[in-house]
């Protein structure tokens, strides 16, 4: 006994050193969201330019130790405690590998995970373990497309495809097929998205000052129907265009800013020297033109009630020419283009962005075909309304036609004012002025005959007023008289046949009564002549008279006579009366 004590203790006592060393040098707790990087001291050296070990490798482990309870020999491993990677929703993760395969020459993205560089499939929300000693994520917003934007899709990898052509899975350029809105999680390295208004869009041309171009809102200012992803995305974009405009600044783009102080000033300039050296087609001026296109905020925020549209950007362009006698003449005009989500990808492979499409393409054909219809039309067809609008219909149609062939859709090529010479404008609106006085005159000659016209007919509608108010009471008067005979008439025939219905009425009941009275002494007479002929029957029956009077008396006799029975008994009857009782009931 004492030798089995002396046995199991020695084996407990370890067994409970070892317990204890394991809970408290060995145990590994790792929390929820961390991730416990390993570096074992024993094992196979790492091969060259090998950064993480493997299963059996010295080194720090490739694979980290998820959330849980783990037990690791601290003689043989070191660790430590990392937070793991966690995306959260609206972002994704771009891996860049430090391990693995090296990337072919002239590659930026790696083929499979297995490779260095940058994965081309990008992390998604949730909760990622990698070893932060080999991999590095970097977090960026989602791509989150509007309503009323489509993205254009640059691949960035892969082989070059030739001008003018899309680029197709592993090829490098634009890509046909555009991303309609909603959220993508995309690399940016791999690939680069323009996010491009599409819908109705305009270029307003003012005058001397230059161009400017009106687009929606989100652009330059985000409304409360954005969500934070989607104003990201546009101010993305809008940088974009911001440092394309930039660095054509010397081929005439001007910033929102300018536009908004040269709009202010050419408008203060027009209304002081406008006079008689304009005309504007609807009579407004430029202060119609100058509400339209004055700019929002170009700052990003929040905004309580987000204006439809805004201007853009700006061009320092112009539409002058010469008319066909020799004036010089200056419009402002507005064009409303759009861009179709089904050619937008084609338009950016060809031009690029807003911008280069307007400095590219639209701007150079509405100056081109201005001044080449403007030189056909004199000085006063701008003047005139027909005549303007003519040039406007013909300017339209043939910008119609040629921007078709660009994919751009042209709505509209509205022309808002026209500047022409004092020289030609001055006697023209003189004489116009002249002509419009002699048909003002002409019209108040007319109008004071038609007035007098008038008057005339006011009384012959008066005399025949009281004409037809006359013959209209002689014939109310004559439709009551004869009204009231009718009713006379009416009334007396209804009289007389009362009359005649009472008449009638008093021969009936008369021979109601003799027929009555007659039937009543016919009825007597049947009565008594019956009665007699009984009594003479019944006399004829008794013979002897006296059973006749018998009868007779029996049938007269009252009937509340009754018959009495007095027994007497013995002794003399009268003697014994005072004290008789009946015997018998009298009937009543």
């Amino acid at each position: 006994m004492k030798k089995s004590v002396l046995v199991v203790f020695p084996i407990l006592l370890v067994a409970l050193i070892w317990a204890f060393c394991m809970w408290t040098f060995c145990r590994v707790d790792v929390p929820a969201g961390f991730m416990a990087i390993v570096t074992s001291k024993s094992g196979k050296s790492l091969g060259p330019k090998q950064i993480l070990a493997e299963p059996g490798q010295k080194g720090i482990q490739r694979i980290p130790l998820p959330e849980g309870r783990h037990w690791l020999n601290p003689v043989l491993n070191e660790w430590r405690i990392e937070k793991a990677v966690n995306i959260p929703v609206g972002k994704v993760g771009v891996v860049t590998s430090k391990v693995g395969e090296e990337l072919p020459s002239g590659h930026i993205i790696a083929a499979h995970k297995q490779s260095k560089g940058v994965w081309a499939d990008v992390l998604g929300p949730g909760t990622y373990r990698l070893n932060p000693e080999g991999y590095t994520v970097t977090q960026l917003d989602v791509i989150n497309i509007p309503i009323g934007y489509v993205g254009v899709v640059t691949s960035q990898t892969g082989e070059p495809v030739s001008p003018g052509e899309f680029a197709g899975p592993g090829r490098k350029g634009v890509m046909e097929d555009v991303l309609q809105p909603g959220l993508y999680y995309i690399n940016n390295r791999a690939y680069q998205v323009d996010v491009l208004e599409i819908g109705m869009n305009q270029v307003s041309i003012l005058g001397r000052s230059g161009s400017v171009v009106i687009t929606k809102s989100q652009i330059t200012s985000a409304g409360d129907a954005l969500t934070a992803l989607q104003q990201n995305t546009i101010q993305a974009q809008k940088e974009k265009r911001d440092e394309y405009l930039e660095k054509n600044r010397g081929r005439g783009f001007i910033s929102q800013q300018a536009i908004s102080e040269d709009i202010q000033r050419m408008t203060q300039g027009a209304r002081q020297k406008m006079g008689l050296k304009s005309l504007s087609k609807d009579g407004a001026g430029r202060g119609e033109l100058e509400d339209q296109v004055q700019p929002q905020s170009a700052g990003v925020g929040i905004s309580s009630t987000p204006a439809p549209e805004a201007v853009a950007f700006g061009l320092k362009r112009f539409v002058e020419f010469p008319s066909r006698d020799g004036f010089q003449v200056l419009l402002d005009m507005t064009v409303e283009f759009e861009l179709m989500p089904e050619n937008i990808a084609r338009i950016y492979m060809l031009y690029g962005d807003l911008p280069a499409v307007v400095d590219k393409i639209l701007l150079p054909q509405i100056l081109s075909i201005s001044r080449i219809k403007g030189s056909s039309y004199g000085a006063r067809d701008f003047i005139d309304g027909e005549g303007r609008q003519q040039f406007q219909e013909d300017l339209t149609e043939e910008l119609t036609a040629v921007m078709q062939e660009k994919h751009i859709v042209v709505h509209n090529a509205i022309i808002r004012h026209v500047e022409v010479p004092p020289e030609i404008l001055t006697p023209i609106q003189m004489s116009s002025v002249a002509k419009e006085q002699d048909l003002t005159n002409q019209a108040l000659q007319h109008t004071a005959r038609k007035q007098a016209e008038l008057n005339t007919e006011e009384a012959l509608i008066n005399q025949l007023k009281r004409q037809v108010e006359q013959e209209t009471e002689k014939e109310v008067a004559t439709i009551a008289a004869d009204t009231r005979k009718e009713v006379a008439e009416v009334q007396a025939a209804a009289d007389l046949r009362v009359a005649q219905i009472n008449l009638e009425r008093a021969e009936i009941q008369a021979e109601i009564t003799r027929v009555s009275g007659e039937a009543e002494v016919q009825a007597e007479f049947v009565v008594s002549n019956e009665e007699a002929l009984g009594r003479k029957m019944r006399a004829d029956v008794f013979s002897n008279p006296s059973a006749l009077a018998e009868l007779r008396f029996v049938e007269t006799l009252n009937p509340d006579v009754g018959i009495r029975i007095i027994h007497a008994g013995e002794g003399t009857l009268w003697t014994d009366l005072e004290k008789l009782t009946p015997t018998l009931p009298v009937k009543k």
